[in-house]
This record gives C-alpha cells, sequence and structure tokens, in this order.
C-alpha cells in the first residue's frame, strides 16, 4: 500500500509540474517570454511550494536574500531531491540557475528552465564543455547584473556529510566580482529521500548564512577560497547535527590549513 501512495504521488507531481509548465507557456507566448522574473519569482515559486505541499512538506527560511539590485552568487549545500523544490520556492530576487542537463529531457523541467532561463550543465566528465558553458553564464550575469545559484557539491550529497566542493561557483563569483551567499538547508534524515522520491512529511529548515565578500579574490587562489568556505559548512553542518543550531561564528576561518598544507 505504501508504494501504491508513494506512485500516486509521483504521479501527481508529474501531472502537476506539467500543468504548471503549460500554464506558464500559456502565459509566456503572449508576453513575449520577456517577463523572466514574473515566470521564476511568481508562476515557478507557486509552483515549487504547491509541490512540496503535496508531500507535505513544509519549510521554514530563516533569513532573507539580497535585494535585487545587488548581484549575488548563491550557494548551498544539496543532499535531497527536495532541494530543487526547495530552491524554485524560494523565488530568489532575479537569480538564474545551474542545473544539470540531464534534468532537461523530463518535459516540465525543461519548459520551466527555459522559460526561466537555466543555465543547463554537463557532467565534469566533460572539463572542455563545462568551461565554455561558465564563461558564457558569466557573461551573462555580466551583462544583465543577475544573480545566479549553483550548488558547489554538483551532484546530491547523501553521506551525511558535506561534500567535495567543484571550483565553478568561486571562478564565477571571482569573475563577476559579487558576494557569495551560502545557503544552508537543513533536511531531518527521516524525511530526507536523498537521490530517491520517497519524501516524508515534515519541516525542513533554510538558512540565509552572512554574505561573503570576494571583491578582493583572484583566481590565483580560488583553490584557497574554495576550501574556506566548505570549512565553513563543515562547522556549520557539525554544529546543526550536534546541538541543532548554527555556530556561533559564521565567518570564514582563514587559518584552517589546506590539506596539501597539513599533509606537509
Amino acid at each position: 500500500m505504501r508504494r501504491v501512495v508513494l506512485w500516486l504521488r509521483i504521479a501527481a507531481t508529474f501531472v502537476l509540474m506539467t500543468i504548471g509548465a503549460l500554464v506558464m507557456l500559456a502565459f509566456a507566448i503572449p508576453t513575449a517570454f520577456m517577463a523572466r522574473r514574473f515566470y521564476s519569482e511568481v508562476m515557478a515559486r507557486a509552483l515549487g511550494a504547491m509541490a512540496l505541499r503535496l508531500w507535505g512538506v513544509r519549510y521554514r527560511v530563516h533569513g532573507e536574500p539580497q535585494p535585487a539590485s545587488r548581484q549575488t552568487v548563491y550557494i548551498a549545500n544539496h543532499s535531497s531531491t527536495l532541494d530543487l523544490f526547495v530552491l524554485i520556492a524560494l523565488g530568489l530576487p532575479r537569480t538564474r540557475f545551474f542545473l544539470s542537463g540531464f534534468l532537461r529531457k523530463l518535459p516540465p523541467i525543461g519548459i520551466v528552465g527555459g522559460l526561466i532561463r537555466i543555465f543547463w550543465t554537463v557532467p565534469q566528465e566533460f572539463p572542455n564543455e563545462r568551461r565554455a558553458i561558465f564563461k558564457r553564464a558569466a557573461r551573462i550575469l555580466r551583462d544583465t547584473g543577475d544573480s545566479v545559484f549553483l550548488s558547489p557539491e554538483g551532484m546530491r550529497i547523501t553521506t551525511g556529510e558535506i561534500g567535495k566542493f567543484n571550483k565553478g561557483a568561486f571562478h564565477l563569483a571571482t569573475s563577476l566580482g559579487a558576494p557569495i551567499v551560502p545557503l544552508y538547508f537543513s533536511i531531518p534524515r527521516a524525511m530526507n529521500p536523498g537521490m530517491g522520491y520517497d519524501a516524508k512529511p515534515g519541516a525542513l529548515d533554510v538558512y540565509f548564512l552572512p554574505p561573503i565578500d570576494t571583491s578582493d579574490w583572484s583566481v590565483a587562489n580560488i583553490g584557497r577560497h574554495k576550501h574556506d568556505v566548505r570549512a565553513l559548512y563543515v562547522r556549520v553542518h557539525d554544529s546543526m547535527r550536534c546541538t541543532g543550531l548554527l555556530p556561533e561564528s559564521l565567518t570564514l576561518d582563514e587559518d584552517v590549513p589546506l590539506l596539501e598544507e597539513a599533509l606537509a
């Protein structure tokens, strides 16, 4: 019976996403596909919230995003299928998203992604293509002043730990000279479907951590910056796991040695 309910919910979610995508498309045609922020921050936001409600998932937001006038690179830990729906439901102002090109094959996500102008990525095994995608994104973001979201982990990490960080987000922030705003998703393991779809009803928390200034960052130190930001996530993750609270300090600890330094 439980599996029947699961598949009914999956089917209902697909139907909801399909109807929502078609409604968005119907609205986009007479608006000449020019109202991206409305599609993203109003229509897609409502669609994400409805999908979460269908699964009995509530989300509590602590803090708030940056003003739309301030270009920002948002990042987050990525441990769950739920993350995508939560991100859309947040309605981050004037924000584009990086998303796996694999999901583009799913018609509802492909339609919604096209309307809100997602940057579709390829796997890490294609470094030249990835570099081209990031260069194009940087050029577009520099011209438009839009903010952007991407996960430095690059995939769902279901070990219960913070995964390895890729450099893309840090290259992008350095290129744009835009602050990084870390989001921390706290999803109880009892409700987290991980790589699957069997989300249990419950509440999760989204924390907006303080902005990280990147104005003095350089490409030569990307590895150091990536390490420092990941160390912040590990500190937050460990504190939340042990106490249920954020750590007292949410600033970067630049005294934490790089792995190669620690082994020297």
